[in-house]
C-alpha cells in the first residue's frame, strides 16, 4: 500500500514538474515577472492620483497634478498587451535557445499591431451620429483588453517565426566579413517577411470578409469566458487550492497558479485600477491584490498565522527554532524556511491547514467585499508587501481592509492550532522512537 502511495506521489510529482517546466508556461511567467514593475508603478500612480493628491489639492490644481498619474497609467497599464507580446517572444525564443531572440520581439510586436482593427467607430460627446476614424491605435486594444491577445500572439508569432527561421534555404548568410548584428538582421529577413505576411493575410480576411479582427475575437471567445470561470469564486478557490496542494508536495504553487490564474487576475486588477483612475467603481472582487491581501499573509498557505500560533501557544523547541528563523522573511511573504523547515511539505497534519487557510481568508475577503463592508481592491501592490500594510495600500488607504486582515489572521491562527498540536505530538513521538532505535543499536 505504501509502495502504491509512493508510486502515485512520484508520478504526480513528475507530471507536475513537467508542467511547471513546460517552455511556454515558463516563458509566460518570465514575461510577467519582467513587466510586473510597470503594473506596480501604475498601482502607485492610481494611489497618488486618487488618495494623496485629493487630500491636499482641489479643483483645477488637482486636475493638473493628476496628469502625473495619468501619463504613468498610459505608459504602463494602458499598453499592457503591447508590453507582454514582445516579452513573451523574447523569453520563448531564449528558452528554446533560438540564436536571435531580440528579433522575435520585433516580429511579435509587429504582428500584434497587424492583427488590430484598422478603423474605429465612435460617437462624439454631444453627438448622436457615429464617426469612423482611421489610422489610430486605441488603448482598448493595446491595454488590458488586448493583454490576452498579446499573450497568444506573442506565443504563436514567435513559434511560427522560429520554425520558418530553421529552414536553411531561407537564411541569408553574408559571411564573417560583416558585423554580427548586420549578419543576424539579414539572416532573419525572409523569416520575418514570411511570418508577418502570413498574419497579414489572416488579418485581411477577418477585416474584409467578417468585419472583425483577431484582438476582438480572442477577447470575446477566449479571454472573457476563461476569465469568468477562473476568476469566479469557485474557479479561483479550486485552482488556488490545487496550487497550494502542490506546494505541500514540494512543487511551487506557481506551476498551477502562475499559468492559470495570474494573467487573468492581472487583467482584473488592471481594469480595477483603470476604473478608479476614471472615477468609477472597481468591478472585480477577485484580482491580483486579492491574493496578497486576503489569502497569502506571510506567504503561500497564509503561514503568518502559523508563525503567530507557534510564538503564542507552542513550547516545542524545534518549532520555536524554525519560527525564529522564519519570522523576518515571512513578514515579506517569503515562507520557504517554514515550509521546508517545520516542515509542512509531506507533513499530513500541517498540509490540511496550509491548503485551506487561504480558502478561509479568501471567503472572508470575498463576502466582506460582496456585502459592501469594504470595496474591491484597486491598487496593485508587490506580493512582498507586509500584511496590514498591504491591505491599507491595496485599498487606497481603507483601514477596514487592514482590520479585516487582522480578523483573518486570528481566525486562521486558531484553524492552524489543533493541527499544529497534532504535528508536535507526531514529531515528539518520532524523535522518541528514533532515540530508542539508536539506544538499541
Amino acid at each position: 500500500m505504501d509502495r502504491n502511495k509512493r508510486s502515485f506521489l512520484d508520478k504526480f510529482t513528475e507530471v507536475s514538474i513537467k508542467i511547471g517546466n513546460q517552455v511556454h508556461l515558463r516563458s509566460l511567467r518570465d514575461a510577467f515577472t519582467t513587466i510586473m514593475p510597470m503594473f506596480i508603478l501604475a498601482g502607485l500612480a492610481v494611489l497618488v492620483n486618487n488618495v494623496l493628491f485629493p487630500f491636499a489639492f482641489k479643483d483645477d490644481t488637482l486636475s493638473k497634478l493628476q496628469t502625473f498619474g495619468n501619463v504613468i497609467t498610459n505608459g504602463t497599464l494602458n499598453i499592457a498587451g503591447l508590453l507582454i507580446a514582445p516579452m513573451i517572444a523574447y523569453y520563448l525564443a531564449k528558452n528554446k535557445n533560438f540564436n536571435n531572440p531580440i528579433s522575435a520581439t520585433a516580429v511579435a510586436t509587429s504582428t500584434l499591431v497587424i492583427m488590430m482593427a484598422m478603423t474605429y467607430t465612435v460617437t462624439p460627446i454631444g453627438s448622436e451620429t457615429a464617426v469612423t476614424i482611421d489610422g489610430i491605435l486605441t488603448y482598448g486594444n493595446l491595454g488590458t483588453q488586448g493583454m490576452f491577445s498579446g499573450i497568444i500572439i506573442g506565443l504563436l508569432a514567435t513559434e511560427l517565426y522560429m520554425r520558418i527561421s530553421s529552414i536553411k534555404k531561407l537564411q541569408i548568410n553574408l559571411g564573417d566579413q560583416v558585423p554580427p548584428a548586420v549578419g543576424r538582421s539579414f539572416s532573419s529577413l525572409l523569416p520575418s517577411l514570411i511570418t508577418l505576411s502570413l498574419f497579414a493575410v489572416i488579418s485581411t480576411i477577418l477585416i474584409v470578409l467578417f468585419d472583425t479582427d483577431l484582438i476582438t475575437l480572442i477577447s470575446t471567445l477566449i479571454q472573457e469566458p476563461l476569465r469568468k470561470v477562473n476568476t469566479s469564486l469557485l474557479g479561483f478557490l479550486l485552482i488556488y487550492t490545487t496550487g497550494n496542494f502542490l506546494f505541500t508536495l514540494g512543487i511551487h504553487q506557481t506551476v498551477i497558479n502562475g499559468s492559470l490564474l495570474d494573467p487573468l487576475l492581472l487583467v482584473n486588477m488592471n481594469e480595477n485600477m483603470a476604473a478608479i483612475n476614471e472615477g468609477k467603481e472597481a468591478p472585480h472582487i477577485i484580482n491580483s491584490s486579492f491574493i496578497t491581501v486576503y489569502s497569502q499573509m506571510g506567504g503561500t498557505g497564509g503561514t503568518m498565522a502559523l508563525i503567530l500560533a507557534v510564538i503564542l501557544f507552542v513550547k516545542y523547541k524545534p518549532y520555536k527554532d524554525v519560527v525564529s528563523l522564519s519570522v523576518a522573511p515571512s513578514i515579506f511573504e517569503i515562507n520557504e524556511p517554514i515550509i521546508f523547515g517545520l516542515p509542512i511539505v509531506f507533513n499530513i497534519p500541517m498540509m490540511i491547514p496550509f491548503i485551506f487557510s487561504p480558502v478561509i481568508g479568501a471567503l472572508i475577503g470575498y463576502f466582506a467585499t460582496a456585502i459592501g463592508f469594504v470595496k474591491p481592491l484597486s491598487v496593485l501592490v508587490p506580493w512582498t508587501t507586509p500584511p496590514i500594510i498591504s491591505g491599507f495600500l491595496a485599498s487606497s488607504g481603507d483601514w477596514k481592509v487592514a482590520f479585516l486582515q487582522i480578523i483573518i489572521l486570528i481566525v486562521t491562527l486558531f484553524f492552524y492550532l489543533p493541527f499544529l498540536k497534532i504535528s508536535e505530538r507526531v514529531s515528539r513521538a518520532q524523535a522518541a522512537q528514533l532515540l530508542a532505535e539508536n539506544d538499541n543499536q
